[in-house]
């Protein structure tokens, strides 16, 4: 059983598309997935087509422990997922006087993690309370990095956090892999930023590159995966080849 979260500080990298996608892939080679929706503004939930902002138990409610967390889980054909709300939000400021606050997820993930073989955590594009819990619920980190000249600005933060979770909450925490997102082969720029991705980052860059691909912009207006949407797309063919290199091991 493994548990990874996919993390950017960044916003619009393709974060949330990665999680869905990667999760989708997992399921259609026979794997058992749940995603877990750990930002506030719930991208993942709504992009399968489930209103969160209405449900009455979500991953809030989890981590405030107002419900148990197999009532939060939602089934779906392909994978599971336990969704996110707005009421996320609040969450840092009405946990900071709870002990142990960083441990709340992953104590509560303990009680179902048996159950799947791929728990996949899309964090905020923050480094708070939240995203720090993900951390501590995974053994793995997944960055996911767009093609652009800023790819690497700012991901000393992010180091800076994985190191400290990794010395003082979860010593199991490694970084998986870095994936590269919205890459157009034609632009010149995007071919430098990886080669410069890999110069700096080496064997952890994943060999698959999502390339750039309309269907992936369109599929979560249709609330579907990539692969229900168009499984005969560019994002398709790069999505199942990140699960299987995932599922192999990086």
């Amino acid at each position: 059983m493994r548990k990874i979260s996919f993390t950017n500080q960044k916003g619009g990298v393709g974060k949330t598309t990665t999680t869905i996608n990667t999760g989708a892939g997992l399921s259609r080679l026979g794997y058992r997935v749940l995603l877990v929706d750990m930002d506030p503004q719930a991208n993942l939930s709504y992009s399968i087509k489930i209103n969160s902002g209405r449900l009455e138990k979500n991953v809030y409610h989890v981590m405030k422990g107002e419900c148990d967390i197999r009532d939060a889980i939602m089934k779906r054909e392909s994978f599971d997922l336990i969704p996110a709300s707005i009421e996320l939000s609040g969450a840092e400021m009405e946990l900071v006087n709870e002990p142990a606050r960083e441990n709340i997820l992953s104590d509560a993930i303990e009680e179902i993690e048996n159950e799947y073989d791929f728990i996949l955590f899309d964090c905020p594009p923050n480094l708070g309370l939240l995203t720090l819990n993900a951390f501590t619920a995974s053994d793995e980190l997944i960055i996911v990095l767009q093609s652009e000249y800023l790819a690497l600005h700012g991901l000393s933060k992010l180091m800076d956090l994985i190191q400290i979770v990794q010395k003082r909450l979860n010593p199991n925490l490694k970084v998986e892999g870095i994936v590269c997102t919205l890459y157009d082969q034609r632009k010149n720029l995007n071919r430098e930023v990886l080669g410069h991705i890999r110069d700096h980052f080496g064997a952890k860059v994943f060999n698959t590159v999502i390339r750039d691909n309309i269907a992936l912009a369109e599929a979560p207006s249709h609330h579907k995966t990539i692969f229900e949407y168009d499984g005969n797309s560019y994002g398709a063919e790069d999505y199942m080849k990140l699960a299987k290199e995932i599922r192999n091991g990086h």
